[in-house]
């Protein structure tokens, strides 16, 4: 195999590396809608990533709540939330541009892009 062959395949791998540990921009506002006993409500999520760490809000018409301890790692993250004095803990994974998939004890949501 000579130089240039060598280099390519480098560069090839050095490239497919990068992007399998690429993490996905989930910064932004996304929705869900959310079953309730009193019907359905509606749930904005608002994104925002910053060096590998997640913050932003859950809003809805009863208000808006803060996240803690967010973090993110490629296209998995995590968050709390607290509310009437209990912590709720989030796992999501971006499944595509437009598309997330949040996990919790109480079930699992799956949220989209809000276009601006």
């Amino acid at each position: 195999m000579n130089f240039k062959k060598i280099a390519m395949l480098c560069f090839v791998l050095l490239m497919a590396g990068m992007n399998a540990y690429a993490q996905r921009d989930i910064t932004g506002k996304w929705a869900a809608t959310l079953a309730g006993p009193q019907g359905e409500m509606e749930l904005i999520f608002n994104y925002k990533v910053d060096k590998g760490i997640v913050t932003g809000t859950i809003g809805s018409q009863m208000g808006e709540i803060a996240l803690k301890n967010g973090k993110i790692e490629g296209e998995k993250f995590s968050y709390d939330f607290a509310f009437q004095d209990m912590t709720f803990k989030h796992n999501g994974e971006q499944i595509s541009e437009n598309e997330i998939v949040v996990k919790s004890e109480r079930g699992e949501m799956k949220l989209t892009r809000v276009k601006e």
